[in-house]
């Protein structure tokens, strides 16, 4: 596989991807507590927690020429 395609096809895995996690995130966050703590805390790890699945993607995408 080229390049090219690998990186369109790691771009739209991304799109998909964080779609996803989006939508999970919020369902999610409906269900929290009314607490500013939890719900920043909650936030927080979520908000750096999406780019831990997305690195082996970057890596494959990126291999190779």
């Amino acid at each position: 596989m080229s390049a090219r395609v690998r990186k369109f096809v790691g771009g739209i895995g991304i799109l998909i991807f964080l779609a996803a996690y989006i939508w999970a995130v919020t369902a999610i966050a409906e269900h929290l507590p009314d607490q500013v703590f939890i719900q920043t805390l909650f936030y927080a790890v979520a908000g750096i927690g999406w780019g831990v699945p997305i690195l082996p993607l970057l890596s494959w995408m990126n291999r190779g020429k």
